[in-house]
Protein backbone atom coordinates (compact mmCIF):
# COMPACT_ATOMS: atom_id res chain seq x y z
CA UNK A 1 0.00 0.00 0.00
CA UNK A 2 1.47 3.57 -0.84
CA UNK A 3 2.57 5.53 2.21
CA UNK A 4 -0.15 8.10 1.55
CA UNK A 5 -2.81 5.63 1.50
CA UNK A 6 -1.93 3.88 4.88
CA UNK A 7 -1.22 7.14 6.55
CA UNK A 8 -5.20 8.05 5.62
CA UNK A 9 -6.51 4.80 6.56
CA UNK A 10 -4.94 4.97 10.35
CA UNK A 11 -6.11 8.56 10.40
CA UNK A 12 -9.42 7.58 9.68
CA UNK A 13 -9.28 4.49 12.61
CA UNK A 14 -8.24 7.26 15.18
CA UNK A 15 -4.20 6.08 15.26
CA UNK A 16 -1.32 8.33 15.89
CA UNK A 17 -1.24 10.70 12.60
CA UNK A 18 1.55 10.10 10.34
CA UNK A 19 3.50 13.03 9.44
CA UNK A 20 4.04 12.91 5.60
CA UNK A 21 7.56 14.07 4.98
CA UNK A 22 7.71 17.43 2.46
CA UNK A 23 10.01 16.76 -0.49
CA UNK A 24 13.37 18.07 -0.06
CA UNK A 25 13.80 21.77 -1.69
CA UNK A 26 17.04 23.98 -2.71
CA UNK A 27 17.57 26.98 -2.30
CA UNK A 28 18.59 29.32 -5.29
CA UNK A 29 21.44 31.73 -4.80
CA UNK A 30 20.34 35.65 -5.19
CA UNK A 31 20.75 36.71 -8.80
CA UNK A 32 23.72 39.58 -9.23
CA UNK A 33 23.27 42.15 -11.45
CA UNK A 34 26.46 42.86 -13.35
CA UNK A 35 27.64 46.41 -13.05
CA UNK A 36 27.67 47.61 -16.78
CA UNK A 37 30.95 48.14 -19.06
CA UNK A 38 32.16 51.76 -19.22
CA UNK A 39 35.16 53.24 -21.02
CA UNK A 40 37.38 55.96 -20.55
CA UNK A 41 36.61 59.40 -22.31
CA UNK A 42 38.73 59.66 -25.14
CA UNK A 43 40.61 63.12 -24.81
CA UNK A 44 41.96 65.33 -27.59
CA UNK A 45 44.72 67.86 -27.01
CA UNK A 46 43.86 71.50 -29.11
CA UNK A 47 46.83 73.69 -29.51
CA UNK A 48 46.64 77.20 -30.43
CA UNK A 49 48.33 79.75 -33.01
CA UNK A 50 50.76 81.96 -31.89
CA UNK A 51 54.19 82.15 -33.00
CA UNK A 52 57.09 81.99 -31.20
CA UNK A 53 54.91 81.92 -27.96
CA UNK A 54 53.92 78.05 -28.97
CA UNK A 55 57.27 76.88 -26.92
CA UNK A 56 54.72 77.09 -23.96
CA UNK A 57 53.08 74.08 -25.67
CA UNK A 58 56.07 71.86 -24.61
CA UNK A 59 56.07 72.51 -21.15
CA UNK A 60 52.17 71.75 -21.37
CA UNK A 61 52.90 68.21 -22.84
CA UNK A 62 55.81 67.58 -20.28
CA UNK A 63 53.64 67.64 -17.41
CA UNK A 64 51.00 65.58 -19.08
CA UNK A 65 53.62 62.71 -19.90
CA UNK A 66 55.34 63.02 -16.17
CA UNK A 67 51.53 61.91 -15.07
CA UNK A 68 50.84 59.42 -17.04
CA UNK A 69 48.10 61.35 -19.50
CA UNK A 70 48.18 60.52 -22.97
CA UNK A 71 46.05 62.44 -25.66
CA UNK A 72 44.13 60.50 -28.02
CA UNK A 73 43.36 62.99 -30.82
CA UNK A 74 46.18 66.14 -30.94
CA UNK A 75 45.10 69.36 -32.98
CA UNK A 76 46.90 72.31 -33.96
CA UNK A 77 46.72 75.89 -35.67
CA UNK A 78 50.01 77.53 -37.12
CA UNK A 79 52.29 77.38 -34.34
CA UNK A 80 50.63 75.16 -32.36
CA UNK A 81 50.71 72.57 -35.80
CA UNK A 82 53.80 72.40 -35.58
CA UNK A 83 54.04 71.39 -31.78
CA UNK A 84 51.03 69.04 -32.59
CA UNK A 85 52.77 67.12 -35.59
CA UNK A 86 56.52 66.63 -33.58
CA UNK A 87 54.17 65.35 -30.59
CA UNK A 88 51.98 63.21 -32.77
CA UNK A 89 54.84 61.54 -34.81
CA UNK A 90 56.21 59.93 -31.78
CA UNK A 91 58.89 62.41 -30.21
CA UNK A 92 59.01 62.66 -26.15
CA UNK A 93 58.25 65.21 -24.18
CA UNK A 94 62.02 65.71 -23.90
CA UNK A 95 62.50 65.67 -27.40
CA UNK A 96 60.44 67.92 -27.47
CA UNK A 97 62.59 70.28 -25.58
CA UNK A 98 65.78 69.98 -27.24
CA UNK A 99 63.97 70.15 -30.46
CA UNK A 100 62.58 73.55 -29.42
CA UNK A 101 65.77 74.56 -27.62
CA UNK A 102 68.09 73.64 -30.54
CA UNK A 103 65.26 75.65 -33.61
CA UNK A 104 67.11 79.13 -35.41
CA UNK A 105 64.32 80.95 -36.83
CA UNK A 106 66.72 81.75 -39.65
CA UNK A 107 66.07 77.84 -40.54
CA UNK A 108 62.53 78.52 -40.71
CA UNK A 109 62.68 82.14 -42.78
CA UNK A 110 63.35 82.09 -46.73
CA UNK A 111 62.71 85.66 -48.28
CA UNK A 112 61.19 86.51 -51.15
CA UNK A 113 60.08 89.75 -53.31
CA UNK A 114 56.29 89.95 -51.84
CA UNK A 115 54.60 90.16 -55.28
CA UNK A 116 51.15 90.73 -55.32
CA UNK A 117 51.13 90.08 -51.72
CA UNK A 118 51.78 86.43 -51.36
CA UNK A 119 53.88 87.32 -48.50
CA UNK A 120 57.85 88.23 -47.70
CA UNK A 121 58.53 84.55 -46.96
CA UNK A 122 58.08 81.24 -49.18
CA UNK A 123 57.57 78.99 -46.56
CA UNK A 124 59.70 76.17 -48.15
CA UNK A 125 62.37 76.11 -45.39
CA UNK A 126 59.63 75.75 -43.00
CA UNK A 127 58.38 72.97 -44.87
CA UNK A 128 62.06 71.06 -44.91
CA UNK A 129 62.50 71.83 -41.40
CA UNK A 130 59.13 69.96 -40.38
CA UNK A 131 59.44 66.78 -43.18
CA UNK A 132 62.59 66.52 -40.83
CA UNK A 133 61.17 67.00 -37.60
CA UNK A 134 58.46 64.22 -38.01
CA UNK A 135 60.90 61.68 -40.05
CA UNK A 136 58.93 62.08 -43.33
CA UNK A 137 55.60 60.27 -41.16
CA UNK A 138 52.58 60.97 -43.40
CA UNK A 139 49.74 62.06 -41.28
CA UNK A 140 47.54 59.06 -41.20
CA UNK A 141 51.04 56.80 -40.27
CA UNK A 142 50.89 59.27 -37.04
CA UNK A 143 51.02 57.43 -33.27
CA UNK A 144 48.85 60.05 -32.26
CA UNK A 145 45.63 60.49 -34.73
CA UNK A 146 46.82 64.20 -35.91
CA UNK A 147 44.63 67.05 -37.16
CA UNK A 148 46.31 70.30 -38.64
CA UNK A 149 43.64 72.95 -38.98
CA UNK A 150 43.89 75.89 -42.24
CA UNK A 151 41.88 78.46 -44.22
CA UNK A 152 40.81 77.91 -47.81
CA UNK A 153 41.15 81.27 -49.02
CA UNK A 154 38.74 80.94 -51.91
CA UNK A 155 35.67 80.36 -49.46
CA UNK A 156 37.03 81.48 -45.76
CA UNK A 157 36.22 77.91 -44.32
CA UNK A 158 38.60 75.92 -42.39
CA UNK A 159 39.90 72.89 -43.35
CA UNK A 160 41.10 70.18 -41.33
CA UNK A 161 43.92 67.95 -42.94
CA UNK A 162 44.74 64.43 -41.62
CA UNK A 163 45.81 62.55 -44.07
CA UNK A 164 48.99 63.35 -46.75
CA UNK A 165 52.27 65.28 -46.37
CA UNK A 166 52.57 66.39 -42.88
CA UNK A 167 54.84 69.40 -43.39
CA UNK A 168 52.82 70.53 -46.43
CA UNK A 169 49.64 70.70 -43.64
CA UNK A 170 51.66 72.39 -41.26
CA UNK A 171 53.16 74.95 -43.51
CA UNK A 172 49.95 75.57 -44.39
CA UNK A 173 48.33 75.97 -41.37
CA UNK A 174 51.08 78.80 -40.73
CA UNK A 175 50.76 80.68 -43.71
CA UNK A 176 49.66 83.99 -41.80
CA UNK A 177 48.10 86.15 -44.86
CA UNK A 178 51.00 89.14 -46.15
CA UNK A 179 54.16 87.28 -44.04
CA UNK A 180 54.19 83.60 -45.59
CA UNK A 181 52.73 83.05 -49.03
CA UNK A 182 49.53 80.92 -49.60
CA UNK A 183 50.12 77.24 -49.93
CA UNK A 184 48.58 75.47 -52.95
CA UNK A 185 47.48 71.97 -52.07
CA UNK A 186 45.35 69.90 -54.85
CA UNK A 187 44.33 72.93 -56.70
CA UNK A 188 43.36 75.09 -53.83
CA UNK A 189 45.06 77.96 -51.78
CA UNK A 190 45.22 77.91 -48.17
CA UNK A 191 46.30 79.93 -45.26
CA UNK A 192 47.11 80.13 -41.76
CA UNK A 193 43.78 78.18 -39.95
CA UNK A 194 44.23 81.41 -37.05
CA UNK A 195 41.93 83.15 -39.23
CA UNK A 196 38.77 80.49 -38.39
CA UNK A 197 39.79 79.18 -35.31
CA UNK A 198 42.86 79.89 -32.97
CA UNK A 199 42.43 76.94 -31.01
CA UNK A 200 40.78 74.31 -32.99
CA UNK A 201 38.61 72.96 -30.23
CA UNK A 202 35.24 72.26 -32.07
CA UNK A 203 37.82 70.43 -34.60
CA UNK A 204 38.85 68.66 -31.61
CA UNK A 205 35.46 67.22 -31.52
CA UNK A 206 35.24 66.57 -34.53
CA UNK A 207 38.21 63.85 -34.18
CA UNK A 208 36.17 62.17 -31.37
CA UNK A 209 37.82 64.33 -28.28
CA UNK A 210 34.68 63.75 -25.19
CA UNK A 211 37.10 66.10 -23.08
CA UNK A 212 39.32 68.98 -24.68
CA UNK A 213 41.94 70.42 -23.10
CA UNK A 214 42.90 73.52 -24.85
CA UNK A 215 46.03 76.10 -24.75
CA UNK A 216 45.43 79.26 -26.00
CA UNK A 217 48.91 81.23 -26.32
CA UNK A 218 47.37 84.36 -28.47
CA UNK A 219 48.70 87.49 -27.41
CA UNK A 220 46.28 90.10 -26.29
CA UNK A 221 46.32 93.43 -28.49
CA UNK A 222 47.08 95.72 -25.63
CA UNK A 223 50.60 96.61 -25.49
CA UNK A 224 52.05 94.39 -28.54
CA UNK A 225 54.53 96.40 -30.65
CA UNK A 226 52.83 97.76 -33.94
CA UNK A 227 56.06 99.20 -35.96
CA UNK A 228 56.52 97.73 -39.03
CA UNK A 229 54.28 95.68 -41.68
CA UNK A 230 54.91 92.28 -39.85
CA UNK A 231 54.26 93.14 -36.33
CA UNK A 232 51.14 95.54 -37.81
CA UNK A 233 50.29 92.11 -39.72
CA UNK A 234 50.21 89.81 -35.93
CA UNK A 235 48.67 92.73 -34.23
CA UNK A 236 45.80 92.44 -36.89
CA UNK A 237 45.69 88.59 -36.12
CA UNK A 238 45.91 89.61 -32.03
CA UNK A 239 42.37 92.08 -32.48
CA UNK A 240 40.66 89.98 -34.91
CA UNK A 241 41.25 86.34 -33.04
CA UNK A 242 39.71 87.88 -29.77
CA UNK A 243 35.82 87.22 -30.67
CA UNK A 244 36.72 84.60 -32.38
CA UNK A 245 38.87 82.65 -29.17
CA UNK A 246 36.20 83.43 -26.57
CA UNK A 247 33.59 81.83 -29.24
CA UNK A 248 35.88 79.22 -29.68
CA UNK A 249 37.07 78.68 -26.19
CA UNK A 250 33.46 78.15 -24.68
CA UNK A 251 33.47 74.72 -25.97
CA UNK A 252 36.43 73.55 -24.29
CA UNK A 253 36.39 71.42 -21.00
CA UNK A 254 39.96 72.85 -19.40
CA UNK A 255 41.44 76.15 -21.09
CA UNK A 256 44.74 76.85 -20.15
CA UNK A 257 46.30 80.31 -20.57
CA UNK A 258 50.34 80.26 -19.73
CA UNK A 259 51.32 83.52 -18.68
CA UNK A 260 53.43 84.97 -21.55
CA UNK A 261 52.81 88.09 -20.66
CA UNK A 262 55.64 90.43 -22.28
CA UNK A 263 56.41 87.66 -24.41
CA UNK A 264 56.25 88.92 -28.48
CA UNK A 265 54.93 86.39 -31.17
CA UNK A 266 58.69 86.86 -32.56
CA UNK A 267 60.85 86.32 -29.69
CA UNK A 268 62.42 83.56 -30.20
CA UNK A 269 64.66 84.42 -27.15
CA UNK A 270 62.16 83.82 -24.41
CA UNK A 271 61.75 80.17 -25.14
CA UNK A 272 62.27 79.09 -21.92
CA UNK A 273 60.76 81.39 -20.35
CA UNK A 274 57.29 80.21 -22.66
CA UNK A 275 58.02 76.36 -21.75
CA UNK A 276 57.96 77.33 -18.21
CA UNK A 277 54.92 79.22 -18.32
CA UNK A 278 53.21 76.25 -20.13
CA UNK A 279 54.72 73.72 -17.54
CA UNK A 280 52.76 75.93 -14.67
CA UNK A 281 49.69 76.40 -16.58
CA UNK A 282 49.16 72.70 -16.76
CA UNK A 283 50.62 72.27 -13.39
CA UNK A 284 48.16 73.71 -12.03
CA UNK A 285 45.05 72.61 -14.21
CA UNK A 286 46.01 68.74 -13.46
CA UNK A 287 43.30 68.77 -10.87
CA UNK A 288 40.37 69.95 -13.30
CA UNK A 289 41.99 68.28 -15.91
CA UNK A 290 41.86 64.83 -13.64
CA UNK A 291 38.35 65.38 -12.92
CA UNK A 292 37.17 65.65 -16.50
CA UNK A 293 39.15 62.28 -17.61
CA UNK A 294 37.22 60.43 -14.04
CA UNK A 295 34.12 59.89 -15.77
CA UNK A 296 32.90 57.01 -17.65
CA UNK A 297 30.79 56.08 -20.59
CA UNK A 298 28.75 53.04 -21.14
CA UNK A 299 31.81 51.08 -22.97
CA UNK A 300 28.75 50.45 -26.02
CA UNK A 301 28.82 53.98 -26.99
CA UNK A 302 31.11 54.49 -30.05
Amino acid sequence: MAPIALALLLAACGSTPVRVPEPPTHTLPPTVTPEPATRALRLGLALGGGAARGFAHVGVIQVLEQNGIRPDFVVGTSAGSMVAAMYASGKTAAELEATALSMEEATLTDWSLPILGRGVLRGEALTRYMRQAVGGKLMESMQIPLGVLATDLATGQGVLFRRGDTAQAVRASSAVPGVFAPVHIAGRDYVDGGLVAPVPVRHARDMGAEVVLAVDISSAPEGNSAVGSVQVLLQTFAIMGQSINRHELAGADVVLRPALSGVGSADFTARLRSIEAGRAAMQAALPQLRSQLARRLPANRP
